[in-house]
């Protein structure tokens, strides 16, 4: 379930008080006197603002690229405990779901081919996207740079995130780290820690505990086994389309196959 962001709220309020306040006093300026109805209008303009204003604000995760598969599985148990609306996979779909801790029956996952197209479905849904990256105009994290709702990009273990997956990003956070024995935290636990300074400044409701657990909502009827992310229909014929694509280049205009020795004179032209 998710939560107002209050601030927001709270902020828009305040301004438009201030707005009809400064519209009012110039209207009684003009007239003299105050107009009859003026001050219900803005107290009706008001209460209407207030039912009106009811942003939720939802996170993301985009895994792309990620050298270690398993490592998904964990990133999924973080993201159903932080609210996480969706886990993007962008490339390949299949997933080692260890350590997921069966979280993974929780939490929606969505597949693309490109990156592209996982920010074209992100920019509809009004996100922004923010990569997790220690850059020069990176901001730390606990300074809550956020605006609107958010998905995370989080890079390779190794090498971070790539000239392609910055592009692709409205901004950056990074982790503010105060010892001295490493240069950098695992991909997981990194996302954890973005993932929580999101969750609170959105304002997403604390889940109930018992005893010296977080109660866990009831799996759904019907388990699959999570080790791969479905398709939707659209992209499954674009797939199908390409593959067949593919494996016509392997015949000449005749419709014979064309031999291995055929191809390998094709790459290795003396022309």
């Amino acid at each position: 379930m998710r939560q107002k962001n209050h601030f927001v709220l709270i902020n828009d309020i305040v301004t438009t008080i201030n707005l009809l306040l400064l519209f009012d006093q110039a209207r009684i300026r003009r007239r003299k006197k105050p107009p009859e109805g003026s001050v219900h209008l803005s107290l009706c303009l008001c209460l209407c603002l207030c039912l009106r204003v009811e942003r939720e604000m939802e996170s993301y995760v985009v895994v792309h690229n990620i050298a270690k598969r398993h490592n998904v599985g964990t990133l999924a148990r973080s993201a159903t405990a932080f609210g996480v609306s969706e886990l993007i996979i962008v490339g390949r779909r299949d997933f080692n779901a260890f350590g997921s801790h069966g979280s993974t029956s929780h939490l929606a996952f969505r597949h693309f081919h490109s990156l592209l197209e996982a920010r074209s479905f992100l920019k509809e849904k009004g996100c922004d996207i923010c990569g997790v990256e220690i850059t020069d105009d990176a901001v730390a994290v606990n300074q809550h740079p956020f605006k609107r709702s958010t998905a995370f990009l989080v890079g390779n273990e190794g090498t971070g995130l790539s000239a392609k997956e910055c592009e692709i990003c409205d901004f950056f956070v990074y982790i503010p780290q105060y010892g001295c024995g490493t240069a950098s935290l695992n991909v997981t636990v990194a996302a954890s820690i973005v993932l929580h300074h999101f969750a609170v400044w959105a304002g997403f409701s604390e889940r109930i505990r018992d005893g010296n657990k977080f109660v866990v909502a009831e799996r759904p009827a019907k388990q699959v086994k999570r080790n791969f992310c479905a398709e939707t229909v659209d992209a499954i014929i674009e797939e199908r389309k390409s593959r067949k694509q593919n494996a016509s280049e392997f015949f000449d205009g005749d419709g014979n196959a064309q031999s291995s020795s055929n191809l390998l004179e094709g790459l290795f032209s003396d022309d």
